[in-house]
C-alpha cells in the first residue's frame, strides 16, 4: 500500500511540476508575442491576435487527440528503444541491460532529467543575453 502511495505522490509531484513548466512557458511566450506584436503590419497584427484566440480556445476532445498522439508516439520510441538488434553479437557480447528504476527514483529522476534538458544557452551560461560567451570562454559583444 504504502508503494503504491509513493508511485502515486510521485506521478502527483511530477504532473504538478509539468503544469508549472508549461505554465511558466506560456508566459514566456506570450509576453515574446507582445513584445513583437507591435512591428508587425496592421494586417498582421490581425492575423497573429486571431491565431493567438484560436490557439486559446483548445477543446477537450482536441486535448484527448492530442495527449493520445503523444502517447502512441512515446510508446513507439520506447518499443524502438527495447528492439533487439537485427544483427547477431559477436561471441562473449551481451546485449545493453536497461537500469533498475525503484519505486522511489522513478518520476522524480525522470523530471530532474527533463527539467535539465529544457535550459537554453543563455541559462546555462547565467546571461541574460545582453553578452554571449564564446566557446573558449571569452565574451564577445
Amino acid at each position: 500500500m504504502q508503494r503504491h502511495y509513493v508511485m502515486y505522490y510521485e506521478m502527483s509531484y511530477g504532473l504538478n511540476i509539468e503544469m508549472h513548466k508549461q505554465a511558466e512557458i506560456v508566459k514566456r511566450l506570450n509576453g515574446i508575442c507582445a513584445q513583437v506584436l507591435p512591428y508587425l503590419s496592421q494586417e498582421h497584427q490581425q492575423q497573429v491576435l486571431g491565431a493567438i484566440e484560436r490557439a486559446k480556445q483548445v477543446t477537450a476532445p482536441e486535448l484527448n487527440s492530442i495527449i493520445r498522439q503523444q502517447l502512441q508516439a512515446h510508446q513507439l520510441s520506447q518499443l524502438q528503444a527495447l528492439a533487439l538488434p537485427l544483427t547477431p553479437l559477436p561471441v562473449g557480447l551481451q546485449p545493453p541491460s536497461l537500469p533498475a528504476v525503484s519505486a522511489g527514483s522513478g518520476l522524480l529522476s525522470l523530471s530532474a532529467l527533463g527539467s535539465q534538458g529544457h535550459l537554453t544557452k543563455e541559462d546555462k551560461n547565467g546571461h541574460d543575453g545582453d553578452a554571449h560567451q564564446d566557446d573558449d570562454g571569452e565574451k564577445s559583444d
